[in-house]
C-alpha cells in the first residue's frame, strides 16, 4: 500500500460511494487508476466490507449497553458455542474475546431499558455457558469512529 492507496481509502472510509472522478481528483491519480486501485484493494482483503451505517437514534435504538460476559469455564468448545450463538442475535452489535476479568464484552443496542430486560432475560442469560453478566449502559454517544486510522 502506497500514498495513493493510504488517500483513496481515507476518502472512501469517509463515503464509500465517491465516484472514481472525484476520486482522481482528490488524489492526484486518473479515475481509471483509481479504479484499477479500489479493485486491487478489494481482492487483497484491504477493503473487506462496504455498508451503510444508519442513524440509530433514528432507527429507533438509542440506547447502547456494555456487557461483560463471563463464563463457566474457558475451554474450548465453551467459548466456541458461545461465539456461534451470540451471531444469531441482531441486537449484540461487537463482541470481543477479553483479557482481564470478564471473557467477552458485547455491545448491545436496544430501544430502552425495558427492551434491555428482554434481551437480558432472553438472550444473554441463555447463552451456552454464561455464568454472569454485568451490565453498563451507556448515557450518552460522545463520538464513534467508523474510519480505521492510516
Amino acid at each position: 500500500m502506497d500514498k495513493f492507496d493510504a488517500a483513496i481509502l481515507k476518502i472512501l472510509q469517509e463515503d464509500g460511494q465517491t465516484p472514481f472522478s472525484e476520486l482522481g481528483e482528490r488524489v492526484g491519480l486518473s479515475p481509471s487508476a483509481c479504479h484499477k486501485r479500489v479493485k486491487e484493494l478489494w481482492r487483497t482483503g484491504m477493503i473487506a466490507q462496504q455498508v451503510v451505517i444508519l442513524d440509530e437514534a433514528k432507527a429507533g435504538l438509542e440506547t447502547s449497553v456494555f456487557v461483560q460476559a463471563t463464563l463457566k469455564n474457558q475451554q474450548e468448545a465453551t467459548l466456541t458455542a458461545f461465539e456461534k450463538a451470540v451471531k444469531h442475535h441482531r441486537e449484540i452489535m461487537e463482541c470481543y474475546l477479553m483479557a482481564g476479568l470478564s471473557d467477552y464484552l458485547l455491545r448491545i443496542l436496544c430501544r430502552d431499558g425495558a427492551d434491555y430486560e428482554r434481551i437480558h432475560a432472553d438472550i444473554l442469560t441463555r447463552l451456552p455457558g454464561v455464568d454472569r453478566v454485568i451490565t453498563n449502559f451507556a448515557i450518552r454517544k460522545v463520538f464513534r469512529r467508523t474510519a480505521v486510522p492510516l
